[in-house]
């Protein structure tokens, strides 16, 4: 039987960071879903659409093809591993992301690529709508200042032109709108462990979630 590793938590609580290193430690496949809700509001900005626009996105979303090899992000045969990460995309892709039916076809999307392996998922809903009997269920959360700082310095190393205040207030907003959607909101499931990053560096978090994984593992 496959197990699954399901963490959740707001932007930049530092789940992609963790989850990448999780998965190498204990030779688990790892899946980014916050990577696919990306390329769609790419592939929505490239259009010209915005969230309003949802029977032209969910049109799109049946032409896209998204591939996630270790190191690269490829939209339709192009490398935007870059591209995800810029400043439009971040404004834009909790509204994208909270469009009911395209949240639906992911989940599809999520639960098959999972079919039958060990791996380690990460986004907001993992443990509460796409793996509601994940064997492992992990909320990493850290004060919203502090989240603010590290996507604030993740900008300046890749050259993205942002004030910190900026950075707060669209993680403010992308914090409300995530927690207020309709489908897949936000929220901690009732049997997850929450883990609060706040204090904690990458090292001592991986370890902590290291030590929750091995004791599930072992019961």
């Amino acid at each position: 039987m496959a197990f699954i590793v399901a963490i959740d938590g707001p932007a930049s609580s530092g789940k992609g960071a963790i989850t990448e290193i999780i998965a190498k430690k204990l030779n688990l496949k790892k899946i980014d879903t916050g990577i696919m809700y990306r390329c769609i509001t790419l592939e929505a900005i490239e259009h010209n659409l915005t969230e309003k626009d949802q029977k032209e996105i969910l049109e799109l979303l049946n032409k896209t093809d998204i591939v996630m090899n270790e190191n690269k992000v490829l939209l339709n045969g192009n490398d935007v591993t870059e591209k995800i990460r810029t400043k439009e995309v971040n404004e834009l892709v909790s509204q994208i992301s909270a469009i009911k039916e395209l949240r639906y076809k992911m989940v599809e999307w999520q639960r098959k690529m999972a079919e039958g392996k060990d791996i380690i998922m990460e986004g907001r809903d993992i443990g509460t709508v796409v793996f509601p009997d994940a064997n492992v269920k992990i909320y990493l959360d850290a004060d919203v200042e502090v989240r603010a700082i590290r996507r604030y310095k993740q900008n300046l190393e890749k050259n993205i032109n942002t004030c910190f205040e900026e950075v707060l207030e669209n993680i403010r907003k992308r914090d409300k709108i995530d927690k207020e959607k309709e489908y897949g909101a936000l929220k901690i499931a009732d049997d997850a462990i929450v883990v609060d990053t706040t204090n904690l560096d990458i090292e001592q978090t991986v370890k902590k979630i290291l030590e929750i994984i091995m004791n599930k593992q072992g019961e």
